[in-house]
């Protein structure tokens, strides 16, 4: 059994959806893919697919050994690049992952421009406010925001984001600007519920930190919903700085406590350690990382 072989197949079975449709990407028989996948599970004895009359769908053991072997086979085809000396342009399918709010305004469109400039790249983009593991889901970079916990993951820094809270003029001038955290227990609070918050706002830096119990009167699990509902002068809302930039800059919205601002979370690009990092990734990362680095930086607290 060539096992590289049967990993090209495997994988083109789970990309295409069906063993069938392996087949005609790979140019090979049916019963060749069929008998290639079936022959590496036996090699490592264990499932890797359960096969429905629908679909193809990977098995625990499967989905590691998927994202393992796209590793492998990209490592070797950049292995092969190298030693050949010969120029390749960046080529294959890239998976990004980012917060949904920041990843509509500022990765997206660093994603189209990357993919003009490199046509031989395809790329799909994951918005999503909770956690993604890179490995296991097959992502190949990630934009996080906040402290990173210890892991054996690559990470660039590009910039940093603040928490700010801010209300409508109107809601202000109606309701009057608190001038402490202590204030807001007066006023209509909008929570946002969302991965990067709860039912306590952060205030304060160093020794003077503190974290606060806010009690909503109106509560929402995106950011937009929050950012919408300060708009139309419903209350006070807690949010990272980028998500009102728009915003705050037009007018719409007002930041208070400014003096109580906390600490800046930083933002990274991440992304898992490899012994030969695939062409198509470096591509991406230089490309992505100087664009977002000269914006980020702008959406800090305390640099509105």
């Amino acid at each position: 059994m060539d096992r590289l072989d049967a990993m090209a197949a495997l994988i083109a079975a789970v990309d295409g959806g069906s063993l069938s449709a392996a087949s005609r990407a790979l140019g090979m028989p049916l019963p060749t893919v069929s008998r290639k996948i079936s022959e590496l599970e036996a090699h490592l004895r264990t499932q890797l697919l359960v096969r429905t009359s629908r679909k193809l769908v990977l098995t625990e053991a499967g989905l590691a050994y998927v994202a393992a072997s796209r590793r492998i086979l990209d490592e070797i085809e950049d292995a092969e690049r190298t030693a050949s000396g010969e120029y390749r342009a960046p080529r294959g399918h890239l998976t990004i992952t980012a917060p949904v709010v920041f990843g509509r305004l500022h990765v997206e469109p660093v994603v189209l421009d990357f993919l003009k400039a490199y046509p031989d790249i395809d790329a799909r983009l994951v918005l999503a406010d909770q956690f993604v593991n890179l490995v296991d889901q097959q992502v190949d970079v990630a934009i996080r925001i906040g402290v990173l916990p210890d892991s054996s993951m690559i990470a660039t820094r590009i910039g940093q984001v603040g928490w700010v809270t801010c209300a409508s003029p109107h809601y202000l001038e109606m309701r009057g600007t608190p001038e402490t955290p202590a204030a807001l227990d007066q006023h209509d609070c909008i929570m946002f519920e969302g991965v990067y918050s709860n039912n306590l706002w952060n205030f304060g830096r160093g020794k003077k930190a503190t974290v606060l119990p806010v009690r909503p009167r109106f509560a929402v699990n995106t950011a937009d919903a929050a950012i919408a509902a300060a708009l139309a002068s419903a209350g006070i809302t807690h949010v990272l700085s980028y998500q009102v930039a728009g915003a705050i800059a037009s007018g719409a919205l007002r930041l208070i406590l400014r003096p109580h601002e906390p600490e800046l979370l930083p933002v990274h690009i991440v992304y898992a350690a490899q012994t030969l990092m695939p062409l198509k990734l470096r591509a991406f990362l230089d490309f992505a990382a100087p664009r977002l680095k000269a914006s980020v930086p702008d959406f800090g607290g305390r640099g509105h």
